[in-house]
């Protein structure tokens, strides 16, 4: 009844009887009558009326049609005629005439200029923001900001509210909600300043905007149990009493509600949320809490938007397709209920932010099957493809690359100090995309004056003698024949041809190759050259990048195990910077590290280069490549698209911390104390955690990891998230506790319980299938199918032709209807994660 009245109290003010005309006068006070009503401690907001102008007629006349405003609030609202009747002070100071006067308790309680109060919504925001001077706070900067929440957490939840400027129609709205709610939230007014930052407004461009602040919850999915700020809602419609006043009590709706029926089944919002709409989620007995919590996760995120309930598909009352994992109901089509299939979150966000998608999308539906045949045509095999096909009328500029055959492969090698090479097939789309990124780098080299470097390329439709490294050809002898493609290569004179591994971007490729023109090893033989090969940078368009260095230490270049160091540094050739000391240099620099020669000494990028690994000389290059590559591995690496791959091709299980981006310094100390415990799990796991690789992914400088993220547990956890992925027993997906401190003990006694088998995967790693695109790729599958030629040569060639089209059609239908059931069916017991 109460949130009944308010609303109505709300409605009335905001102009639901606007109709109305208003014929009162302003009420004009005696002498008596104002000093009468003013010991009665009423409040009573009075002007002094002594002469009339223009300007105080204007005046006047607004403030009349505020007094039937204000008395809702308690508030008398009139003049005193200082001609008839003088009153002591407010009639006899002429410096009062542009200034009204707010009494309560008495007393004057608050004195305003005529400036300020120039109309009804600035003389209502303004009396009501002088009388809920409690109720509602004003600050400016963020630390203002923060400590309101720090007093208001696990008390009261805040409303902060954003206006341009004072006086206005929208400081009106939130001072009269204030007047309703302020007993039950704490109120906050901006109009500028630095806590703007805060919230990420422009100040020059956006409207007035307000946010709800969950300060009464001590810990959330959205914000870490240490972090200081209350989670916030923003309101998305435009600020008024009706939109707040919705805003506030969808505010106090149920963060998810749990439904045991069909989304039919289950009735439309009632009062106060029957314009809100409603979105379904499914969830499987198997992965109920984790359901529980993406649904949690997606309630806040829809906070103020939508309604969340979880609909449990163990009822027998519920039946879905399995295809279905989520559903929806709109307000304005209350009865119809629309089921889906989604990825993850933010398509429902964007389901419900940009609604005219959904139109768009059912007028595409209608259009006939040869537009969508011609549609699939254009849509290729993936985004590599799409790209090569939006650039196919383009030609590329092969001028800063040589274009190489079998007649002058050799020469070319034996001319430069180093040529790169790349083998490609123009009719391969991932081929023509790196032969983009390649013709880059060539035309970046011929800028900075990079000299003896060839870059090359060689079709490889054309030249299939010379891609194949048959006998007779152009090729070095330990040249091996090219069996993927694209596929680059580097060549340096009288040596063996190596392959690049790396990434086939521009600058991957691009920092390769300029480290592979420093000689490897270089050969050392002053301390300056020592001190500069660990603090220079190999090239100036290297700037800002940090590589890793090794020193090999030896007694003499005859040494035995000084070929071996030779030859694990041609190896490491483009990637890491290698050095040779001998001698008396080399016994210095021995004695320097307190090691015995020989020795060599590893300088990781990520570490100061006075605090060297010491490595012992193998009696193998593959052997000392091991030491190399561990000594320089980070103890706690971040992961990002380019190092990925070599991470991976370590064989280890992943440890995955994600962490989200940090909005303040708070933010990035807290992520550094996460970095910095989860080394410590290395250190405490010791030999344990040899079988790991313990890493972490930052989703602000890698939002790739995002997608990872989602595709390992079916939708995004609340941040941080700690998963141990890629086990070489199978592949199981473990997710350390949602909400837990991340802890170095409690992670071992985590890890442990995986080992034991007494722990449960939270998902399972999908299958690495690559089907076609679009049906009428399945090429392969229609040739198996095929019936044996020696049959078909006795079918005249009409017939021939007409049973190849309806074999075409038949394996077309066919081929719907057996993929599924191509595919081995899931366990029963654990689940893939298909769900939000």
């Amino acid at each position: 009844m109460w949130m009944c009245m308010a609303a109505l109290l709300l409605w009335v003010r905001s102009g639901g009887c606007t109709d109305r005309a208003n014929t009162s006068e302003l009420l004009e006070y005696s002498a008596l009558d104002f000093y009468e009503k003013l010991h009665s401690g009423k409040m009573m907001f009075i002007y002094f009326e002594q002469k009339v102008s223009p300007t105080i007629s204007l005046f006047l006349v607004e403030l009349e049609m505020s007094a039937e405003a204000l008395h809702d609030y308690g508030v008398l609202v009139g003049k005193v005629n200082c001609n008839k009747e003088p009153v002591h002070t407010y009639c006899t100071d002429e410096r009062l005439l542009h200034s009204a006067f707010l009494f309560r308790g008495g007393k004057e309680f608050l004195g305003l200029d005529l400036d300020t109060v120039f109309d009804v919504n600035s003389i209502v925001s303004e009396v009501l923001f002088a009388i809920l001077r409690e109720e509602v706070r004003y600050v400016h900067t963020d630390a203002d900001l923060l400590a309101m929440e720090k007093a208001a957490r696990g008390q009261k939840n805040i409303v902060l509210g954003y206006v341009r400027s004072l006086g206005t129609q929208e400081h009106r709205s939130m001072m009269e909600t204030a007047y309703v709610y302020g007993s039950k939230y704490q109120f906050i007014l901006i109009t500028g300043g630095p806590v703007l930052k805060h919230l990420g407004v422009n100040e020059s461009s956006h409207p007035s905007q307000v946010w709800f602040l969950h300060c009464r919850v001590h810990s959330t999915f959205m914000t870490p149990m240490t972090s200081e700020r209350c989670p916030l809602t923003r309101m998305r419609k435009p600020l008024s009493v009706l939109s707040l006043h919705s805003f506030l009590q969808l505010m106090e709706a149920p963060l998810v509600s749990e439904v045991y029926n069909n989304p039919s089944m289950v009735p439309p919002p009632q009062f106060p949320y029957q314009q809100t709409p409603q979105v379904f989620l499914f969830s499987r007995p198997e992965t109920a809490h984790l359901d529980l919590d993406t649904a949690t996760t997606l309630a806040w995120r829809l906070r103020g938007i939508a309604l969340v309930l979880l609909v449990h598909s163990q009822s027998h009352s519920v039946k879905t397709p399995d295809e279905h994992n989520a559903a929806y109901r709109l307000p304005e089509k209350s009865l119809e209920v629309k089921y889906l299939h989604l990825h993850n979150l933010d398509e429902v966000m964007e389901l419900f932010t940009h609604p005219e998608k959904e139109t768009e999308e059912e007028e595409d539906e209608e259009e006939g099957e040869d537009e969508e045949e011609d549609s699939d045509l254009a849509k290729l095999d993936d985004e590599i493809a799409a790209s090569v096909y939006k650039t196919r009328g383009s030609f590329l500029d092969m001028d800063s690359i040589a274009q190489l055959t079998s007649d002058n492969f050799h020469t070319a090698v034996a001319q430069n100090s180093l040529t790169v090479v790349l083998f490609y097939l123009k009719w391969d789309a991932v081929s023509m995309a790196v032969l983009n990124s390649f013709i880059e780098v060539a035309e970046r080299l011929e800028d900075s004056a990079v000299d003896n470097v060839q870059m090359s390329s060689v079709d490889c439709g054309e030249w299939t003698d010379l891609c194949a490294a048959q006998s007779g050809s152009a090729l070095p002898a330990l040249f091996t024949p090219i069996t993927a493609f694209p596929g680059i290569w580097v060549f340096h004179p009288q040596a063996s041809a190596r392959h690049y591994s790396g990434m086939l971007g521009s600058e991957a490729l691009h920092r390769f190759i300029l480290l592979s023109c420093s000689a490897s090893p270089t050969l050392l033989t002053t301390e300056e050259e020592v001190a500069s090969f660990l603090q220079r940078v190999p090239h100036p368009e290297l700037a800002g990048y940090k590589p890793n260095r090794v020193l090999g230490l030896f007694q003499s270049p005859t040494h035995a195990g000084a070929p071996v160091f030779t030859e694990a540094a041609e190896s490491l050739r483009g990637e890491v910077l290698t050095g040779l000391l001998t001698d008396r240099l080399a016994e210095k620099w021995a004695a320097d590290h307190t090691v015995d020669l020989p020795a060599v000494l590893a300088f990781p990028s990520w570490r100061t280069p006075t605090r060297p690994s010491m490595l012992p000389v193998a009696s193998s290059a593959k052997e000392l490549l091991s030491h190399i590559h561990t000594a320089l591995l980070h103890p706690m690496p971040e992961l990002t698209v380019d190092n990925l791959p070599s991470f991976f091709c370590l064989g280890k299980a992943l440890l995955l911390l994600f962490v989200g981006e940090e909005e303040d310094e708070i933010g990035q100390r807290q992520n550094q104390a996460l970095v910095e415990e989860m080394g410590k799990v290395v250190e405490l796991g010791d030999g344990r955690m040899e079988r790991y690789l313990a890493c972490w992914i930052h989703l602000g400088r890698t939002p790739a990891g995002m997608s990872v993220l989602g595709s390992y547990l079916g939708s995004m956890p609340p941040l941080p998230a700690l998963v141990l992925s890629h086990l070489p027993t199978g592949g199981e997906i473990y997710q350390y506790p949602p909400n837990t401190p991340i802890l170095a003990v409690p992670v071992l006694q985590w890890l442990q319980r995986i080992e034991d088998k007494t722990e449960s995967p939270a998902g399972m790693l999908g299958e690495d299938r690559w089907p076609p695109a679009r049906k009428f790729y399945g090429f392969l599958k229609i040739m198996d199918t095929e019936e044996p030629g020696t049959a078909r040569q006795q079918v005249p060639e009409e017939e021939e032709e007409h049973e190849e089209e309806e074999n075409m059609e038949d394996d077309s239908s066919s081929e719907e209807g057996t993929d599924s059931s191509s595919s081995p069916a899931p366990d029963a017991t654990t689940n893939t994660h298909s769900e939000l």
